[in-house]
């Protein structure tokens, strides 16, 4: 397949999918901000309820779902998005059954994005069981949103017309990012402050630093295959 290397067109509408409050902002805030700050209304669905995500043994688990529920809703009023949808699997349990799938399904129904982003579930060696369900789920709900007779109940289908997969196993799709949009994606993922320790490493102000010259670093790499100072590198998907 050829590499796409362009932006996409500013899309209308645009739904992103994690399996957990802060997968979004790692795979795809800096895409999401530059659409956001052109126009674009920018949904964001969280599949689990992050439950699992606190190394303390004595960690109060429904005060942190409660936490990281709030953390992600102020991560998506950075990114400029209009909503997050919460359909609160329980972290580490998720599966990519026929319940969720029809969940799933109803969102991309309800908020009709152009394009939808989520898991590459094809990504070989992928350790975390949540991302890999979760890409099944993306697509698999794209699938049934777009035809009528799936779930039929749900009244009308919505057929998207781009899916990009972050995390992806064998990019062939760049979206450029500019500093501005790094810079939101930072602001975004710091958002998640019960976060900062377990998943970014911070637990100091220098190890803050470090934090955004490694999110500044992922990008400048996601975009050399493509000639890009910086990007944010995807699998694109023909829905059709």
């Amino acid at each position: 397949m050829t590499a796409v290397t362009g932006a996409l067109p500013t899309p209308k509408g645009v739904l992103a999918i994690g399996a957990h409050p802060d997968d979004v902002e790692f795979g795809c805030a800096a895409t999401l901000a530059r659409w956001t700050g052109d126009g674009a209304e920018a949904h964001l669905l969280i599949l689990t309820d992050g439950a699992k995500g606190s190394w303390e043994p004595s960690e109060d688990v429904a005060a942190l779902i409660e936490t990281r529920k709030r953390e992600a809703q102020e991560a998506a009023g950075v990114l400029g998005a209009v909503a997050v949808h919460f359909l609160d699997a329980v972290d580490g349990e998720l599966e990519s059954g026929l319940t969720l799938r029809e969940a799933v399904c109803r969102v991309i129904r309800e908020t009709g994005p152009d394009v939808v982003l989520g898991h590459d579930p094809w990504k070989r060696y992928r350790l975390h069981p949540d991302h890999r369900h979760a890409g099944f789920l993306t697509v698999d709900g794209v699938v049934a949103a777009r035809d009528p007779h799936f779930f039929p109940k749900q009244g009308g289908h919505h057929r998207p017309s781009t899916l990009l997969l972050f995390e992806a196993d064998e990019a062939d799709h760049w979206e450029p990012a500019e500093e501005s949009h790094l810079e939101v994606k930072v602001r975004a993922l710091l958002s998640h402050r019960s976060q900062w320790r377990s998943t970014m490493g911070i637990e100091s102000e220098s190890d803050r630093a470090a934090f955004e010259q490694r999110v500044h670093n992922a990008a400048r790499e996601a975009g050399e295959p493509a000639g890009l100072p910086y990007a944010e590198a995807f699998r694109c998907v023909d829905v059709d």
